[in-house]
């Protein structure tokens, strides 16, 4: 087992040993290696097809729902990659079919990429993890490219978790199909050198953008735009069923099948923004926000007392205390934990959660009160003509943008003292579970305008983009460096490692993103972030105050 690709990598390295920080065992990850190692064999000979106008919709889904199943907390289950890696050496094969000897060389692509490991092998099951431990980021012996590959991989791993999240709702792009597809193809390219692999990384985040556009599209057209709305963290009598992950049309099918039933929905971690949308508010038993960030779940889990969907990643191995009463969905699978399967038209049966809410106490409380939240870039704009006038008669310096994602590491301790320690003319901009760092806090507003300003689950951290670019237009800068903002980042696993690389791509600099920089940059390659836009990591409170805000 290597494994680095989230921030807690062991020792600021990678996980090595029997079980990752994770929890994910060593079998299991090397399992996960070998389906990236399938997935581009898969794409290899889909942009081989695709280079002669043949569609690949045998590997669209398949590429794009396999990527989402190895990100950071989402698939404990070894038997579920088996399986995967099986289906995913069938679809090559028929891909290959399909290409016959046409061998159209695909845009920025070397022909020899259809003899390499990746595109032609094949084993039976029983000799996976032999397999495994021959591919893997450490069977590349050049560090540098090994961090540009890694760094391409695990940002298209967080673009196939927004795509994913779009294609629920009915949502595709061709176009993002077929950069994921040359993108891996691309990461076993031997002819490919240093600037050309920087290249197909700054090109991840150009697709980036176009993705979570996407699925900003996709979820505003489904839910309505997103509302200012005050949340209930607080508890009811009746019991509950908690909602974790980040999946909107899964808390749609549970709120239609507990409705009239006695049980209420909680949210949970990312699914707080849910109650933002239009939509979701016209159910009554859609009762608020229960707990704070994944890492706490086991602790909060146990306390609520009834069943716990979980819809996407960030599931924690869970405790026996609350194992019975969890409930997996979509790529996420733990080993004995029940999953529920959509059928042929993408329903599923949530019947067993009410049931067994129905024989379970009420959550018990462990907060009071409300959250504010909704500032998605629609209500921004719609605030626009007030931020300005409060930042013209200076009482808004500067806006910081906090978004991300939390962590068990003390260090993320930081974000919280650093949102403490921001002048009262400052306002945070976030979106992801970073926000539970202080969006509990008394921070209190400017002339109205509350000074955390939430934007939604890092689904949404497009929003953050949008309103930056809103704001550039109505001050009339050349430069969205220029506004009053500065980026302060917290990050965890893929999905952040997309949005990173979708803000370079939009032009924005200065970035600080913490607690660590990623163990999978080598020191070139930072290097290389750092000097092209000047990419920096947290310091202290008291230093990073000065610099990005005074």
């Amino acid at each position: 087992m290597f494994c680095y690709q989230c921030q807690e990598a062991m020792n600021g390295t990678g996980c090595a040993v029997a079980k990752g920080v994770c929890g994910k065992d060593s079998q299991t990850s090397d399992l996960q290696d070998l389906l990236i190692h399938t997935l581009k064999g898969i794409g290899v000979w889909a942009s081989f097809a695709r280079a002669v106008g043949k569609p690949t919709p045998m590997a669209d889904q398949f590429v794009m729902e396999s990527l989402f199943a190895t990100i950071t907390n989402a698939n404990f289950d070894g038997a579920y990659f088996v399986q995967k890696i099986t289906e995913g050496l069938q679809i090559r094969q028929e891909l290959q079919r399909l290409v016959g000897n046409e061998l159209v060389v695909p845009q920025g692509l070397h022909k020899d990429i259809a003899n390499s490991d990746a595109a032609i092998w094949k084993l039976p099951s029983d000799q996976f993890p032999a397999k495994a431990q021959e591919i893997g980021f450490l069977s590349i012996e050049d560090v540098n490219r090994r961090s540009l590959v890694a760094l391409l991989v695990f940002g298209l791993k967080g673009m196939a978790a927004y795509a994913h999240h779009a294609a629920v709702l009915g949502y595709t792009d061709d176009n993002i199909f077929a950069f994921m597809h040359r993108a891996l193809a691309a990461t076993v390219d031997s002819h490919l050198e240093t600037n050309a692999l920087i290249q197909w990384v700054l090109e991840c985040g150009s697709v980036g953008v176009t993705t979570m556009a996407l699925l900003d599209k996709a979820n505003t057209a489904t839910y309505g735009k997103p509302e200012i709305t005050r949340v209930s963290i607080g508890v009811r009598h009746n019991p509950g069923i908690l909602i974790s992950g980040h999946d909107l049309k899964d808390l749609e099918m549970l709120l239609e099948q507990t409705a009239g039933t006695g049980v209420d929905v909680y949210t949970h971690s990312e699914m707080l923004p849910a109650h933002y949308y239009p939509t979701f508010k016209k159910y009554p038993h859609f009762a608020g926000n229960y707990g704070n960030a994944w890492w706490k779940q086991k602790e909060e889990f146990e306390k609520f007392n009834g069943p716990i969907l979980m819809t996407t990643n960030c599931l924690v191995p869970p405790s026996a205390s609350y194992k019975d009463r969890l409930f997996t969905t979509g790529i996420v699978g733990f080993p004995g934990v029940p999953h529920i399967e959509a059928d042929h038209k993408g329903w599923k049966d949530f019947s067993a959660l009410v049931e067994l809410a129905k024989t379970c106490p009420p959550p018990t409380p462990i907060e009071e009160g409300e959250i504010i939240g909704g500032f998605a870039h629609d209500q921004v704009a719609a605030l626009v003509p007030q931020v300005v006038g409060a930042i013209k008669a200076s009482k808004i310096r500067k806006f910081v943008v906090m978004a991300g994602c939390d962590g068990r590491m003390k260090s993320r301790a930081y974000y919280e003292e650093f949102a403490r320690a921001l002048p009262r003319d400052t306002v945070i901009l976030t979106a992801g579970c970073a926000k539970y760092r202080y969006n509990k806090l008394p921070l209190g507003d400017i002339e109205g305008i509350p000074r955390v300003l939430d934007a939604g689950q890092c689904n949404d951290s497009y929003s953050l983009a949008v309103t930056a670019l809103t704001l550039k237009e109505a001050f009339a800068l050349a430069d969205v460096n220029d506004l009053p903002i500065a980026f302060n980042i917290a990050w965890y696993e893929q999905k952040a490692v997309l949005v990173l690389l979708a803000l370079l791509s939009l032009g924005f600099k200065n970035i600080h993103i913490g607690p660590t920089l990623p163990a999978f940059l080598s020191p070139e390659v930072a290097e290389v972030l750092v000097k092209t836009f000047n990419l920096g990591t947290i310091g202290t409170v008291e230093e990073d105050i000065k610099l990005l805000v005074e």
